[in-house]
């Protein structure tokens, strides 16, 4: 058994996988599946120490159960809100909340928090609890998910934050960040940081000051007089986040990041972008001389669904553009996504 393990190739093993998936009454993605399947058992040789085991072991279940319920709502758009848990009621900020999640519901979003007090909790009252999902982890000193989600069925419980976060960004089309501790600028930089190096599909992430605050503003003081002064970031990075004091322009933000562009894919040297308007041949040539610095490969074309697409049945009924990305410059693809909002 152990030279099975050992072989990657090994044929009675991977028959024996197959045969196992079948019993199961097999399903979705049989090959991916069967590839899990075949590396979990790499463990009984691999890793010696049952920790270590067992972070693999929680990090798979909390992700598959995350990912069932989601599953339900994948149509629907949604945005993360990050903020303090030891934000009051009577706080401006936690009002503005409130505000900020109610029109996003009435925009069409679902909005996804960490289910705890303050502006997670606000979060939830201002999108109802059957729009919302609760993304709790399990701390010594907040066990308890807040009353408006506490029982329903989209609030998940994790133990680690590496797989929280993942939900977090997996299943975001926005975010919206309003004053808080630590973690709320922990998670503002890793979201930053994954649409700056393309881990993450690029969306809008704002930074919601309380009316005539200064938090934010004094966050990207620093970033300017710091990181860009210092050429530790580019001018372009600014790009991936905006700032404001009013709820009802942080929705105009979110909302107008969609009004053309929908989506993007890479199908091999090309960065394939879903849109609802195609471009004018105008619009077309002024891309592709305004953004020429990105441009590495083929100009921005319109193209038909790729092969890979439609084997994937992935929004085959959405126009599309493509052209080839240098993969570097997200600041500037982001500028470029608003130039085709522009039309």
């Amino acid at each position: 058994m152990r030279k099975s393990l050992k072989n990657p190739a090994d044929p009675e093993l991977k028959q024996r996988i197959q045969e196992l998936i079948q019993l199961k009454g097999g399903g979705y993605n049989e090959t991916e599946v069967a590839d899990i399947i075949e590396n979990a058992l790499k463990l009984l040789t691999d890793v010696r120490e049952k920790g270590d085991v067992r972070v693999i072991q929680t990090a798979v279940r909390e992700l598959r159960y995350a990912f069932r319920v989601f599953a339900p709502y994948e149509a629907k758009r949604k945005v993360t809100i990050f903020g303090s848990a030891r934000t009051a009621a009577s706080k401006p900020e936690y009002q503005q909340a409130v505000e900020f999640a109610r029109k996003m519901k009435d925009a069409g979003f679902m909005a996804i928090t960490g289910a705890g007090p303050g502006i997670m909790q606000a979060g939830h009252e201002g999108a109802g609890p059957e729009n919302s999902f609760g993304v709790n982890i399990r701390l010594p000193w907040e066990q308890s998910a807040n009353p408006v989600i506490a029982e329903d069925k989209k609030l998940i419980t994790f133990k680690y934050f590496f797989t929280r976060k993942l939900i977090f960004i997996r299943h975001s089309d926005a975010i919206a960040l309003f004053p808080g501790g630590f973690g709320t600028l922990d998670e503002s930089y890793e979201a930053i940081t994954l649409m700056q190096t393309g881990k993450s599909q690029l969306m809008p992430l704002v930074l919601v000051d309380r009316p005539g605050g200064t938090y934010w503003k004094t966050w990207d003081k620093n970033i300017r007089e710091h990181l860009l002064r210092d050429k530790l970031i580019s001018p372009e990075d600014l790009n991936l986040y905006q700032i404001t004091d009013s709820a009802d322009e942080a929705v105009k933000i979110i909302t107008r990041f969609y009004r053309n562009f929908q989506s993007t894919r890479f199908v091999k040297d090309l960065l394939v972008v879903r849109l609802k308007h195609l471009p004018s041949p105008s619009a077309l040539a002024a891309l592709n001389e305004d953004f020429a610095d990105i441009i590495n490969g083929a100009p921005v074309t319109i193209i038909q669904p790729t092969p890979e697409e439609v084997e994937d049945n992935d929004k085959l009924e959405l126009p599309r553009i493509a052209f080839g990305f240098n993969r570097h410059d997200y600041g500037r693809l982001r500028q470029f996504i608003d130039a085709v909002n522009g039309w």
